[in-house]
């Protein structure tokens, strides 16, 4: 049976002498509370730390006596509830639903569970949503077919945006999206939209705040065929060679992306937080972070080669201390990279075209397999799950992808220290060898 009532905690004294009046809620052998707006001092309290105020318990036995009709309406349903969703359902039941409020929280919890990158772009719909209402909340019950078809309009156009920036509110016009950039938005705003229908719906107990998901309805714009960001060895040469004003972002951008293509397309995020508690003989282990939620929480382990230590030296454990966060490095990038293309005579290359080519190279190039690619490129073999649990990894498989992938970059004119590795003949070398 559950039950309410008022509690004051004595050992939760303030500094200013008060104490938050609380109702404890009580289910199942656990006890949950809630505060309240009312606060009390020890004149208004017995000796045993309870109320007795005879204003303020009158007061809080009408809330009291709401609660206990709430709990009884709920009748059978009332065995769904633990302690803690039940003074979660007693506290939200009267509370408007703000969308707003709900995208800053469930913003905020992903950001505590260290997933920037899903933040980052959740809170750009955010931002977009209050540019577009131009009001400080907003019902989920005002997203439907009408709204979005308006709402995508406006995304297409050229707008003003107002955004704070080292403390000051700024202005700016920016440029309608493309199909591509829409669609990835309304991805978004779904995934949004999914999650507040989950947080204020239970149908455990019939409850339906919101009855329906206006997305099931509205299609969606098709992203756009991918580009492809493939580059061939000598372009991949013109970026390791391009000369740039020492110190410069363009400098950054160019070790960081001959970085990420030595070392199998590792993404920014992850040599961002590289320390070097992540090298261990000879050899960087981390665990992915875009894809960290995986069971085998997206481990790889790559192995350190020449071309690659003088590079990962001159970056490990500084991209922090100059980028406050990794976001920050991505825009850094970003303008680098520009210059880089301008003084290497290319075009519209970013970053992540090394990932791309690297695996592009891999399997056209070096004739790798292309389970062998995935697993450099640290990529989840959806179709043979089963079979990955009988099977180990084998590093040493994406040693032969990367060694093969880096002789690319030897200059044709000059002496090769060794050939181009082919792993079934290596392999079956080792046998004949051990043999």
């Amino acid at each position: 049976m559950a039950t309410v009532g008022i509690k004051i905690h004595k050992h939760h004294k303030k500094a200013d002498g008060t104490y938050n009046v609380k109702i404890r809620v009580a289910h199942k052998g656990e006890k949950k509370y809630l505060d309240t707006p009312h606060f009390v001092v020890d004149k208004q309290l017995t000796a045993k730390c309870v109320l007795k105020d005879a204003t303020l318990k009158q007061i809080l036995n009408k809330t009291l006596d709401d609660y206990r009709v709430t709990i009884s309406t709920l009748g059978p349903k009332l065995e769904f509830f633990n302690a803690e969703t039940l003074r979660n359902h007693l506290r939200d039941k009267d509370e408007p639903m703000d969308f707003f409020k709900f995208c800053q929280n469930h913003i905020e919890e992903l950001e505590k569970e260290k997933r920037s990158g899903s933040a980052g772009t959740l809170k750009t719909v955010l931002f977009s949503l209050k540019d577009y209402f131009n009001q400080n909340a907003l019902s989920p019950l005002e997203i439907n077919e009408w709204m979005l078809s308006s709402y995508e309009k406006y995304l297409r156009g050229k707008r003003e945006i107002k955004r704070m920036n080292q403390g000051e509110l700024r202005k700016r016009i920016v440029k309608g999206m493309t199909d591509g950039a829409v669609h990835n938005h309304f991805r978004d705003l779904r995934i949004l939209f999914k999650a507040a229908m989950k947080h204020f719906n239970k149908p455990q107990i019939g409850q339906i705040r919101i009855p329906y998901c206006p997305f099931d309805n509205y299609k969606i714009v098709d992203t756009p065929e991918t580009r492809k960001r493939n580059l061939d060895i000598e372009r991949i040469k013109l970026i390791r060679d391009c000369n740039v004003e020492p110190g410069s972002r363009a400098e950054m951008a160019r070790d960081l992306f001959m970085l990420s293509f030595y070392l199998c397309g590792t993404n920014a995020v992850d040599l961002y937080y590289l320390t070097s508690d992540n090298i261990k003989k000879g050899r960087i282990e981390y665990n992915r972070r875009k894809t960290k939620r995986r069971k085998d929480k997206a481990f790889i382990s790559i192995k350190l080669v020449k071309e690659a230590k003088p590079l990962l030296e001159k970056y490990l454990g500084k991209l922090h201390t100059r980028y406050c966060r990794s976001h920050a490095l991505d825009r850094a990038i970003k303008e680098g990279m520009d210059v880089v293309n301008k003084n290497a005579g290319l075009s519209g290359i970013t970053y992540y075209w090394a990932r791309h080519s690297f695996g592009n190279l891999a399997r056209n190039k070096c004739r790798m397999s292309k389970d062998d690619v995935a697993l450099a490129l640290n990529h989840m073999d959806h179709g043979n799950k089963v079979t990955d649990i009988y099977i180990e990894k084998d590093w040493s498989i994406v040693d032969e992808v990367q060694a093969n992938v880096v002789e690319l970059l030897v200059d044709r004119n000059e002496p090769k220290t060794k050939r181009l590795i082919n792993p079934i003949e290596q392999r079956r070398t080792m046998r004949l060898v051990s043999a």
